[in-house]
């Protein structure tokens, strides 16, 4: 795999991409909390910590209802994940001794999971965010509040090769690029070039 970036980064984030293809080994108790140590730390509005996170590994009490919950196709390649994690936030926050909304509740959320896949990655593991599972049904077969938010599931596991994932999924199992800054990096409104280079190639 070589993806090379426009800009100087550290290899990390470069190195992070979301495979289909997972082994299926156990995950160590150590690398886990290693992991959510890292989301642990992430920043959030009023360090309410919104994050919550479910966790099922391969083949205990919780596996099968989690890969349950997932769309049919997703369930092809997840099923032979080591662990699967489902993210929560807390939809209020704690201010001046009352609840309130928390308007940054996904966002924050999103913080504490790029933590934790990179925290995966620098000790050997791939992640993959999957959109694709029924909300409804987690909330009933999780128990989860009504004030939480059910914003993904994770799958964690070391990168198998094709002969481990169905070969609907082998045209895709490459690392994918990104836009250009030009085109995601605005001066103030959208369409507007944020960089003197760009502004004088307009």
């Amino acid at each position: 795999m070589s993806r090379q970036p426009d800009h100087p980064v550290a290899p990390l984030f470069v190195d992070r991409w979301s495979p289909r293809s997972f082994t299926g080994e156990p995950v160590p108790d150590a690398v886990l909390r290693s992991a959510f140590e890292a989301a642990r730390w992430a920043p959030s509005a009023s360090n309410a910590q919104p994050w919550r996170f479910l966790v099922a590994r391969h083949g205990d009490a919780h596996w099968e209802i989690l890969v349950g919950l997932l769309a049919p196709r997703n369930a092809l390649w997840a099923s032979r994940a080591s662990a699967l994690i489902v993210i929560l936030s807390d939809l209020h926050v704690e201010r001046r001794g009352e609840r309130v909304a928390n308007v940054s509740h996904s966002f924050d959320a999103g913080a504490a999971w790029t933590n934790f896949a990179h925290q995966a990655l620098l000790l050997g593991w791939h992640t993959h965010g999957i959109g694709g599972f029924d909300r409804e049904a987690a909330r009933a077969q999780l128990e989860v509040p009504e004030d939480f938010a059910i914003e993904t599931i994770v799958a964690l596991g070391r990168v198998g090769g094709l002969d481990t994932l169905h070969a609907d999924f082998h045209a895709g199992e490459i690392p994918s690029g990104r836009r250009p800054l030009a085109e995601t990096v605005f001066a103030g409104k959208l369409g507007l070039a944020a960089f003197e280079d760009e502004r004088n190639a307009a």
